[in-house]
């Protein structure tokens, strides 16, 4: 594989699902209204709750709403990354993938192409709903926008991978509601994306404080998080980077029709 072939390989798959992308219009509105239902509704609820506090990383007053904002752009980006093993399936049972998988390209790579064209269509997607909650009056600092950048695009590659490995389990659409039952709204709701970990064990609910702290998604959050502010959470970047190369590796390995689960399958077909 040459330099030349890699970067072919890397427009034309991302260049594919940029045309998929734009031909579900749908797909972006909802991307956009469901967080913005969440910051407006439920963000506004529990604003007299939570009121205004200092809380790391910020030294600053902030509401509760500016709180949630970082969480509910990871949201954005654990949306797409499950839309991402959706399109992964759909490709399989229409028979796309196998065409990529057998293109004279390395395996990692192809898949990685695949992941790269879904991470950048999260960070376009989050930035369009920061630009929406800008509208209704809830930002960030401007610095802010440009160093969530790079937390946003790692945050987008780990959650990717999450649906690559996913993908490989996942054999029919029809269990793709199933997946994201179990999968997207825990791994939402046991984070830091809607409310500090500190309410959770000072509220009592260890076990939950506990489930939260190996949650791969609240570290995600708290990486885009410190990064609005111009800060880096160290543990929170080791974290995702490590959960990045591990779930896809997985995928890889998945994927792989000698070791795979793909393997597996048609052996027990056969």
């Amino acid at each position: 594989m040459t330099g030349r072939h890699a970067l072919a390989a890397l427009v034309a798959i991302s260049w594919r699902e940029i045309v998929k992308f734009t031909h579900q219009k749908g797909r972006l509105f909802s991307a956009i209204v469901r967080p913005t239902l969440w910051l407006i509704v439920f963000a506004a609820g529990f604003q007299n709750v939570f009121g205004v506090s200092i809380i790391p990383p910020y030294e600053s007053y902030i509401t509760y709403q500016e709180y949630v904002l970082p969480g509910l752009m990871g949201i954005v980006l654990l949306f797409n990354g499950m839309q991402s093993s959706l399109s992964m399936v759909y490709d399989r049972e229409m028979g796309v993938m196998r065409l990529l998988l057998t293109a004279p390209l390395p395996r990692w790579y192809t898949l990685l192409c695949k992941l790269a064209a879904g991470t950048l269509l999260s960070v376009v997607q989050a930035y369009a709903f920061l630009v929406t909650a800008w509208l209704f009056g809830v930002t960030i600092p401007w610095s802010g926008w440009i160093t969530i950048l790079p937390a946003l695009v790692l945050s987008g590659l780990m959650l990717g991978a999450i649906g690559l490995a996913l993908s490989v389990h996942i054999r029919q659409l029809e269990n793709f509601a199933g997946t994201m039952n179990f999968v997207i709204f825990p791994m939402f709701f046991v984070s830091s994306a809607l409310y500090p970990l500190w309410k959770l064990e000072e509220s009592g609910a260890v076990a939950v404080w506990r489930a939260a702290q190996v949650n791969p998604f609240t570290h995600a959050v708290e990486l885009v998080r410190f990064a609005a502010y111009g800060q880096l959470n160290g543990m929170a970047l080791a974290v995702v980077a490590g959960s990045t190369a591990l779930f896809f590796l997985l995928a890889v390995v998945g994927y792989d029709p000698q070791r795979g689960m793909i393997a597996r399958t048609r052996q027990a077909a056969a």
